[in-house]
């Protein structure tokens, strides 16, 4: 993908400035999964019917979950402690089973702002923010955004102060990221639900911020 900034042929249709590479043909593991499936499904050792369930509850899956903690954290500093700690441990409590991978939560505060990439491919904590965009698997999100973290970042929308750091995290197989964003000002008397509503996908993947009340 050109490094062109301002050339709007790159938004996606969701008016971010990435989307998927733009594949000719299946590639060599759509193959392979397509084989072991149909052959899987030949043996006996599952049924169609359980594959079509499983994909349509991982499709279900949406980023609510991860608000949902994001809320506890802004609420409970004892859970927001914990989730920092041991993120897997914390979303279990609330009844979000990521494992086996290893959530690792991190929060951002006016001297820093995180934001989370997967270098290798997509790996993403669907468990709790549901499918990834697909500018998140995108070539040109994933290899710019270790080398220029606040170009891409404006590219989003989001203008950071100079003063403040930003940090990148790489996800891979069996460790995830989620970003507890900072807690939006004037929300001092809303209850967990009301905050959840302002935290958004992008706010947990760290290339955006909560919705102001």
């Amino acid at each position: 993908m050109p490094h062109d900034h301002h050339h709007h042929d790159h938004l996606s249709p969701s008016g971010h400035p990435y989307r998927p590479d733009q594949d000719t043909g299946l590639s060599y593991w759509q193959v392979m999964e397509i084989a072991i499936r149909e052959l899987m499904i030949e043996k006996g050792v599952v049924t169609a019917a359980e594959v079509a369930a499983q994909v349509e509850a991982m499709d279900a899956r949406s980023p609510a979950q991860g608000a949902a903690v994001v809320a506890r954290a802004w609420t409970d500093p004892d859970f927001r402690a914990r989730l920092l700690e041991d993120g897997s441990a914390a979303c279990a409590e609330m009844g979000f089973d990521v494992k086996p991978m290893r959530l690792i939560a991190v929060e951002n505060d006016a001297a820093t702002h995180n934001v989370v990439v997967c270098t290798l491919c997509s790996c993403y904590p669907r468990n709790l923010l549901g499918l990834p965009p697909d500018w998140y698997k995108s070539r040109a999100y994933r290899s710019r955004t270790v080398r220029e973290p606040r170009t891409v970042l404006a590219e989003f929308g989001l203008n950071l102060p100079d003063d403040v750091t930003v940090r990148v995290h790489d996800s891979t197989a069996d460790m995830r990221y989620i970003v507890v964003p900072s807690r939006p000002a004037g929300t001092e008397g809303l209850d967990e639900a009301a905050l959840a509503a302002l935290v958004t996908r992008d706010s947990m993947i760290g290339v955006g911020v909560a919705r102001e009340p």
